[in-house]
């Protein structure tokens, strides 16, 4: 792999438009169920894993099936909240790729939703990086993504939010042991609570968070 261009693409200041969302710890926190931070981000992970991996993978091994993978992915998005989620960073990941990496970004097929997971495997295969770089980044971003926003939140300090990033080195080699092999036909959501919460964004008096 090239090592630069890795740590280029896990920096915080490559602008894919993440940083917008949260995962649902908004509402979470509004609900009064964000209390044990280092537990939802564990949740985060798994539903990660089980919900965006698969589809990463399976476009990093066929990038040809993009389009069924993107429409696999719009169906599995069940919450308004997450499905649009999924679109505005898909998006945003895809228009920074083709303007940081014109040479290398794939094209793409018309019509596409745009999601983020698909998209992800998509490019990272045209980019060079190997599978197993662009499931343990896909997953170790949603971590930061979860952590990051509790600091803007104010549910964490700073130096508690890498510490608490540190401690879930663990969760994150069981997660990545038990999801990265998994195709599109393991699709499952293994947190329906933090679905649930991420499903009222829309209707919380007031947002810091696009979801």
């Amino acid at each position: 792999m090239s090592s630069w261009r890795f740590l280029q693409l896990a920096d915080s200041a490559f602008p894919t438009g993440g940083f917008a969302h949260s995962a649902g710890l908004e509402a979470a926190a509004q609900a009064g169920e964000a209390a044990d931070l280092a537990a939802f981000t564990r949740a985060a992970l798994w539903q990660a894993g089980f919900g965006a991996l698969p589809l990463a993978r399976e476009a990093w091994l066929d990038p040809a099936a993009l389009a069924r993978l993107d429409a696999r992915a719009d169906a599995f998005l069940a919450s308004h909240v997450a499905n649009r989620a999924s679109r505005t960073q898909g998006g945003a990941f895809f228009a920074t790729c083709a303007r940081v990496f014109p040479r290398e970004a794939p094209a793409l097929p018309e019509g596409l939703c745009m999601h983020l997971a698909p998209l992800w495997g998509a490019v990272f295969r045209a980019l060079g990086m190997s599978l197993d770089e662009a499931l343990r980044l896909l997953l170790w971003s949603t971590g930061r993504g979860v952590l990051s926003a509790s600091v803007r939140l104010g549910l964490a300090g700073t130096y508690e939010a890498q510490r608490l990033l540190v401690d879930l080195g663990p969760a994150l080699d069981e997660v990545a042991g038990r999801c990265a092999p998994l195709g599109v036909d393991d699709l499952a959501q293994p947190a329906p609570l933090l679905d649930l919460l991420q499903g009222t964004h829309d209707r919380l008096h007031s947002r810091l968070f696009q979801s």
